[in-house]
Parts: structure tokens; C-alpha cells; sequence
């Protein structure tokens, strides 16, 4: 079975990505110096991207970052490409419903985080106001 939390409080943080450094494709790299802080603006640079990626990988039991678009496209992933896709085509489908149901019980309201816990993996979402979604998988230890 799987716990789902939706945190649907207004958003004090901002994550994006650099729109003028967008890379559609995956570029699958394997950083290895990450910190959970979406405290990222849409001017930040692609170094700082990767930065922030890499604090993420490095906190214990994290499998895997994916940055994408809300609609699934990747933008960046540390996983492999055929894992990507599954994460991106299926998650992203989940945050659009989820910011729906939460925007539908409260039109003043926003989703501004999504954890799925099984019992081997939690997946965190934190989508951005302008359309962009990170998800930190992490193996339950």
C-alpha cells in the first residue's frame, strides 16, 4: 500500500529552472553533491541547478532527481532514460490531479507539495507555479 500527503499550503519557496539554460533532453547526469531547497529563482544559473542537485543526491538513501515540465517533459534526470520517462509520464499526471483536487476544495489555495510513501520508496513532488515539477525519490532505509 502506498500513503499519499498533499501539502496544499500557500508556497513560500520557488523552484525553478533557469529558463535561458533549458535543456529539453535528459541529460542524465550523475552529480554527487545535493540539500532539499527549492529556493530557486528563474534566474538562476545552471551552475546553481546543478549545485542544488547534487546536495540533493547526496543526502542519504536518494535514488534518484528528476526535474521535468508539468506536462512530463524532462528537463533534467539523474536516473536512466527508461526510468525517466515511467517517473515523468506517470508523475507528472499525478501533481496535475493533485494540484486539481486541492484548487477544487479551496479556489484560494495551491498544492505546493506531494509525498508518495510505499514501503520500500517515498517519491517527493514540489511543483512551481510556472510549470515546472521536482521529484526527489528516496529508498526508505
Amino acid at each position: 500500500y502506498a500513503r499519499i500527503i498533499i501539502s496544499h499550503l500557500k508556497p513560500s519557496r520557488n523552484m525553478s529552472t533557469p529558463a535561458s539554460n533549458q535543456n529539453p533532453t535528459d541529460t542524465n547526469q550523475e552529480s554527487s553533491n545535493p540539500t532539499i531547497n527549492m529556493n530557486m529563482n528563474v534566474g538562476s544559473s545552471l551552475s546553481e541547478v546543478e549545485e542544488t542537485l547534487a546536495r540533493i543526491r547526496s543526502h542519504k538513501g536518494v535514488e534518484g532527481v528528476i526535474i521535468m515540465t508539468k506536462d512530463g517533459a524532462t528537463i533534467q534526470s539523474t536516473l536512466s532514460p527508461e526510468q525517466t520517462n515511467a517517473h515523468c509520464a506517470l508523475l507528472s499526471q499525478l501533481s496535475v490531479k493533485a494540484a486539481l483536487i486541492v484548487e477544487q476544495l479551496d479556489p484560494d489555495d495551491e498544492l505546493s507539495f506531494l509525498r508518495v510513501r510505499s514501503q520500500q520508496r517515498e517519491v517527493m513532488i514540489a511543483p512551481d507555479k510556472s510549470g515546472y515539477i521536482l521529484v526527489v525519490i528516496q529508498k526508505i532505509a
